[in-house]
């Protein structure tokens, strides 16, 4: 019985790290691009002063970004070094998960062809990225990043990066994506590893009783994507298997929060974000996806 658990455990663990690790890579080499190539100035220039406008800019401008909730944190605790306000790279952060154009067709396709679900998705996300980054744009003044032990190194870097040769640009995004990728891997491994020692111990019959009312089904899903810790371009998947035992409410749920918060960005966000900071950020998470997604039962 054990060495058939030990088996199972090994098998998700391995998908899990198989899934997230791509984007991982996509993730800290933006990371490295952004670090050595995009200065705060052109960040200015792009980025609205008004307080909505720039949450607004920053929650669709997810939509371009094919990224993964394991390869966003490292993007955007770099833009937040580069100046960019806390709520905006937070508005970013949530929707460039979900609202992506790979995200929302693999939703489509895993729910055969119908265009609700993509579209519940993707609204849901938004209207919880956009209220989420307006409360934390009163809440915190200050960035709410963790300091870097090598600080002085990235100060270095900043004077003299206007000075450096492409080649020698280039030479230094890889080796930040490198540094960034071992920083990072490591609570990715972790975060594998507890999301497939959960699925493995703890039997989806028990969630599924748990479940039974409307209110608590939707809990149920949310765990349920918080402990399975999905890579968003697969969860729609996973997700439509539960079509018959579930309400839609209760898989919209499930879609949004995934991306968002799960065990693996979990750590992520406690590396690179103060605790405090990323409690409220998780407990509003929670609270405006599940209000929301009871919202989405009635239709």
């Amino acid at each position: 019985m054990f060495a058939k658990s030990f088996l199972q455990l090994n098998t998700i663990f391995i998908s899990i790290l198989i899934e997230a690790l791509p984007f991982v890579l996509i993730g800290v080499f933006i990371s490295g691009f952004i670090q050595m190539f995009i200065t705060e100035e052109m960040i200015a220039k792009v980025m609205p002063k008004n307080r909505f406008l720039a949450i607004l800019y920053g929650a669709l401008i997810g939509f371009f970004f094919p990224s993964c909730e394991c390869g966003i944190i490292p993007i955007v605790r770099r833009l937040v070094q580069k100046g960019v306000p806390l709520h905006v790279g937070i508005a970013f952060m949530l929707t460039a998960p979900v609202i992506n154009p790979i995200v929302l067709f693999s939703t489509f396709i895993a729910f055969g062809n119908q265009w609700n679900m993509p579209l519940y998705r993707g609204g849901l996300a938004l209207i919880v990225a956009i209220i989420i980054s307006v409360i934390i744009s009163y809440q915190f003044k200050e960035n709410q990043l963790l300091e870097e032990k090598d600080h002085g190194h990235h100060h270095h870097h900043h004077h003299h990066s206007n000075k450096l040769t492409f080649f020698q640009k280039f030479i230094g995004m890889l080796r930040h994506s490198v540094d960034e990728f071992f920083s990072v891997g490591k609570y990715v491994i972790i975060g594998a590893f507890i999301a497939a020692s959960m699925q493995t111990f703890i039997k989806t019959a028990t969630l599924l009783q748990i479940g039974q009312t409307e209110g608590s089904a939707h809990l149920v899903m949310m765990a349920l994507s918080f402990v399975l810790s999905l890579c968003s371009e697969a969860d729609a998947f996973i997700a439509s298997s539960f079509r018959s035992t579930f309400s839609t409410g209760a898989l919209v749920a499930f879609l949004v929060i995934g991306p968002m918060v799960d065990i693996k960005n979990m750590l992520m966000m406690l590396s690179a974000f103060k605790k405090r900071f990323v409690f409220f950020l998780i407990s509003y998470i929670v609270i405006f996806i599940f209000l929301g997604s009871l919202l989405i039962r009635g239709v």
